[in-house]
C-alpha cells in the first residue's frame, strides 16, 4: 500500500468544509416567528376564556330570571272563546296591559257570570255593548259621540274590533263589556282595552247588523250563551 505524504495529507484537510455557522440575522427572523406563535396561542386562549364566561354568565341570567318570574301570570289563559247565537268570537286578552281587569274577567268567566249575558247595546259601525248595568250613557249620547266619531283623533287601542270594560267604579259581581265595531277615541276616557278581536270579526259584525229600537236595543235578544278559556290558539 503506497504511503500518503504529509503535504498530500494537507491539501486535503484543506479543502474539506468546517460546519455552516447560524447568521444573526437568521436567528432574530426564528425568535420573531416563536414570538408570533406565542402570542397566537395566548390571544386564542384569552379569546375561547372570555367566550366562555360570558355564556357562563348569560346563562346564570336566564336561569334568574326564570327562577324569580310569577308562575301564576304564565299559567293564566290568554285568549277566551266567546259563543253567541250569531256564532263564536275568539279574544286575545292583555294579560300585560291590563293585568287587573283581565284578573276579574278571568274570574268572572269561571263563575259563569257571562252566561247568558245579553248584548242591550248595539249600535252599528259604533259599538256592542253587554253586562248588568244599561245606564251608562243614555240615547242622546250614544248618538252624539257616533256623530262626532269621524272627528277625533284615534288611539289604536281603541280601533275595530277591541274588547274593553267601563271605567266606571264596578262591584265585584257586575261587569261592562264593550266590542267595538269601528274606532272610539272619544271613549277613550270611559273604557279599558283589556283584549281584541282576532277571529270571528264577521261575528261582531253580524250581530251589529240587527234591528234595534230608537234605543239601540235588539228587537230580538241576542248574546253571550257561554265563555271558554284557553291558555293557547
Amino acid at each position: 500500500m503506497a504511503r500518503i505524504k504529509p503535504q498530500t495529507l494537507l491539501l486535503q484537510s484543506k479543502k474539506k468544509k468546517g460546519p455552516s455557522r447560524v447568521s444573526i440575522p437568521t436567528i432574530i427572523l426564528y425568535c420573531a416567528v416563536l414570538g408570533l406563535i406565542v402570542l397566537s396561542m395566548v390571544a386564542t386562549y384569552r379569546h375561547w376564556s372570555r367566550r366562555s364566561m360570558e355564556q357562563t354568565s348569560a346563562r346564570s341570567k336566564f336561569e334568574d330570571i326564570d327562577s324569580t318570574a310569577d308562575p301564576k301570570k304564565y299559567d293564566l289563559p290568554g285568549y277566551a272563546i266567546l259563543n253567541t247565537s250569531k256564532g263564536n268570537i275568539v279574544v286575545e286578552l292583555f294579560k300585560d296591559g291590563a293585568p287587573e281587569i283581565v284578573d276579574k274577567f278571568l274570574d268572572l268567566c269561571q263563575k259563569g257570570h257571562f252566561k247568558g249575558m245579553p248584548f242591550h247595546h248595539v249600535i252599528k259601525h259604533y259599538v256592542i255593548q253587554g253586562g248588568d248595568s244599561k245606564g251608562l250613557m243614555t240615547t242622546e249620547d250614544w248618538t252624539s259621540k257616533g256623530k262626532l266619531r269621524g272627528q277625533l283623533v284615534t288611539s289604536p287601542k281603541h280601533e275595530a274590533f277591541m274588547l274593553g270594560t267601563s271605567k266606571n267604579k264596578q262591584d265585584n259581581k257586575s261587569f261592562e263589556l264593550f266590542i267595538t265595531t269601528a274606532p272610539i277615541p272619544d271613549l277613550n276616557d270611559k273604557l279599558i282595552v283589556f283584549g281584541r278581536v282576532i277571529k270571528g270579526e264577521d261575528v261582531v259584525q253580524e250581530i251589529e247588523e240587527v234591528d234595534t229600537d230608537e234605543r239601540y236595543q235588539p228587537k230580538s235578544p241576542i248574546g253571550i250563551t257561554n265563555v271558554v278559556l284557553k291558555r293557547g290558539i
